[in-house]
């Protein structure tokens, strides 16, 4: 039964690394891949003495520690209120109503986003002005280090139910006793979630944390591209847009290509590092 799935990962997972060979090529389309001419480390050094490319580093790993933080704060904090609610009828209401916009499209998500973040006349901006928090609207896709702060609340609002669904699955597994235990003992309920809850999903939460360090380099691209403009350009272009916009839009294949390796390398290496280290605490991990 896993040999299709050895296949699959094998075409398109393994045989494509072969295109790594064009970041060390002076790469020509038009050329046969036997046919160019060899560049050596060029487009590596090229990479990092460029300010462009520390820009886009910076906000790549800006982006995806908001993520992570924000990601993983809610998503816990959202489970544990979840498994807290005695009214199933009320819960799953509550459930399938954080679990929908994860099946909107980023393009869909991206006009919900712009619309209510509107200086004319988006709900945000008639807000804040209604609660005398500003004085005039707020442009706020147009400043750029403002930025950061909306995608993180964007990907909150769009996967924080999705992300909880695991959370559940692991408290579920937690042997009611220890409830029943801690509530004899004279536990109140911050109590029990403190020193049964967490405990009971620690693993889970290790693992996953571990899986998130390892995609460090993986702010995304879809929600950058669809609200990054202009003005905002600055702090938007992350690591994948610049892959596009030099590999595509450009031409520079190599370049574009030297880029998206050293992502892989660098990812790589942050996984086998926080398995090292959960592994040192004692901790549970992938391998």
């Amino acid at each position: 039964m896993s040999v299709p799935f050895l296949i699959w990962l094998i075409i398109f997972k393994y045989l494509p690394l072969w295109g790594w060979t064009i970041a060390f090529q002076d790469y020509k389309p038009a050329r046969g891949m036997f046919q160019q001419d060899w560049a050596g480390l060029k487009h590596f050094r090229f990479l990092f003495q460029d300010e462009h490319f520390v820009q886009v580093m910076r906000n790549t790993l800006a982006m995806s520690i908001i993520n992570l933080v924000l990601g993983f704060v809610t998503a816990i904090g959202l489970a544990i209120l979840l498994n807290e609610l005695r009214k199933i009828a009320f819960k799953r209401v509550v459930q399938t109503i954080s679990y929908l916009p994860h099946f909107i499209s980023w393009v869909v998500a991206a006009s919900i986003i712009s619309t209510a973040l509107s200086a004319d006349g988006g709900i945000i901006n008639e807000l804040l002005l209604w609660l005398g928090i500003i004085k005039e609207p707020i442009l706020w896709l147009g400043e750029g280090k403002l930025f950061w702060g909306i995608l993180g609340v964007s990907e909150v609002w769009k996967n924080v139910g999705w992300n909880t669904i695991i959370y559940l699955a692991a408290m579920t597994s937690i042997d009611p006793a220890q409830y029943e235990a801690a509530e004899i003992d004279g536990a109140g309920r911050f109590q029990r979630i403190w020193n049964v809850t967490l405990p009971g999903i620690r693993s889970v939460i290790v693992i996953l944390l571990i899986m998130n360090i390892g995609n460090l380099l993986e702010s995304g691209f879809e929600p950058q591209y669809l609200l990054g403009n202009g003005m905002n350009v600055d702090y938007s272009e992350n690591l994948d847009i610049f892959v596009l916009k030099y590999g595509i839009q450009m031409g520079n294949f190599s370049l574009s290509i030297a880029a998206g390796m050293f992502k892989t390398v660098v990812s790589f290496i942050l996984l086998f590092s926080a398995n090292s280290i959960a592994k040192r605490m004692g901790e549970d991990r992938l391998f």
